[in-house]
């Protein structure tokens, strides 16, 4: 049995491989080997051999939950080899086996967010007065999440001089590797869900529901050499193109 969690840097980090070196090296956070036979032979038919391994780790490692990303790998897997005789090879098989981390004991009190989404609130613009009006208005019920659980809200599209093409929730997972030396800091989105088509009512409050993908999220993650964080996008795209962005950083955590 095993636990490694693996950590790849992106293209762009190139420049400052040498820093990263002992950061993106494998780390080992549990590594367990037993006989469950010994050597003798099997006999036709089928062979159940039971086996069981404490998920404990040595010394002051901690196990995380599975989470399978782009920059960052946390896995546990069993292997199993069967050593038989000179004229017969070897047979082995590999299984990944899934992790959830402790829950928290503590409630999670939810971190319900109010937003409001005008031509002067949008930022990284470069010609604010070539933008069509609009009003959206919305709330996040808890931006401090149980994985667990959906995430819930509503949008409300009150005024657009432009029609609307669409709106779209998107998930990023935040992927930080690195040392004291510098860090390589990735955003890459996890899934998109379109909540609405065309150009909405107006005044119409649109539910926001979004499922968190069980191997792609985990609890929120923070040690010493990586980061796993996560964020909401919700996208309002218009018909002449324009493409409203409205960022939330998220906390998951499981109870």
């Amino acid at each position: 049995m095993e636990g490694l969690v693996n950590l790849q840097l992106s293209s762009k980090s190139v420049g400052v491989i040498e820093a990263f070196y002992k950061s993106v090296k494998p780390i080992l956070l549990i590594s367990c080997n037993i006989e469950v036979a010994k050597a003798g032979k099997i006999p036709g038919g089928k062979t159940e051999i039971p086996f069981e391994f404490p998920l404990t780790t040595k010394g002051n490692k901690t196990l995380y939950e599975t989470y399978h990303g782009v920059f960052v790998n946390i896995q546990y897997t069993l292997r199993c080899d069967l050593k038989r005789s000179l004229l017969a090879k070897d047979l082995s098989r590999n299984c990944e086996f899934i992790v959830h981390c402790q829950p928290q004991i503590a409630k999670v009190l939810a971190t319900p967010i109010n937003f409001t989404i005008t031509p002067d609130t949008l930022q990284n613009i470069r010609e604010r007065s070539l933008l069509p009006k609009f009003l959206i208005r919305g709330h996040l019920d808890s931006t401090t999440c149980v994985i667990s659980q959906p995430l819930t809200g509503e949008v409300v599209v009150e005024s657009s001089d432009v029609p609307i093409k669409s709106i779209e929730l998107q998930l990023v997972r935040v992927e930080t590797c690195g040392c004291a030396e510098g860090y390589a800091r990735d955003a890459t989105e996890i899934q998109n869900i379109q909540i609405a088509e065309g150009d909405v009512c107006r005044g119409l409050p649109i539910p926001i529901y979004m499922v968190f993908p069980r191997l792609f999220t985990c609890p929120t993650l923070e040690t010493t050499n990586f980061k796993i964080e996560f964020e909401i996008n919700i996208v309002i795209i218009l018909h002449d193109d324009h493409l409203i962005t409205e960022n939330f950083p998220l906390k998951l955590c499981r109870v």
